[in-house]
């Protein structure tokens, strides 16, 4: 009987440290790149905030010419807040509240302080590309 709890204690997976600040949304999103109003999404390097989904609005980011990302536009590092909607400069996501920067290609933290002891990436969402829909979804 011991073997066994031996056995099962050992075989168990680590669990997932799930970010405590942001909390579980469920939606489906769908952009047409060919509308206008999505013209920075058709090239490389790309972005765009789309604000009626997510949190805070969802960053959609075209990695390459053919690989589009979405992150949570909220920061990650503390409890959401007026100035914690992240914005877009280029390839970054800047947070106003303690100015911390993400790349929208890894979603990483990019200048931690000394009191962010375990940063968190920014949240991503998946994105399926058909022809020139992008389908947006968690």
């Amino acid at each position: 009987m011991l073997f066994l709890f031996v056995f099962f204690n050992q075989c168990t997976k680590e669990r997932l440290n799930r970010n405590p600040y942001l909390s579980d949304l469920t939606f489906r999103y769908e952009i047409n790149l060919n509308l206008p109003q999505y013209d920075n999404l058709r090239y490389a390097g790309g972005s765009l905030l789309i604000p009626q989904i997510g949190l805070k609005g969802v960053l959609v980011f075209n990695l390459n010419g053919t690989q589009f990302l979405a992150w949570e536009a909220t920061c990650p590092n503390h409890t959401p807040k007026s100035c914690s909607a992240l914005s877009i400069t280029g390839v970054l996501a800047n947070c106003s509240c303690e100015d911390y920067q993400y790349s929208l290609a890894t979603g990483q933290l990019l200048n931690p302080d000394s009191q962010t002891n375990t940063p968190y990436p920014m949240l991503n969402y998946q994105v399926q590309k058909s022809s020139n829909l992008l389908l947006i979804s968690n």
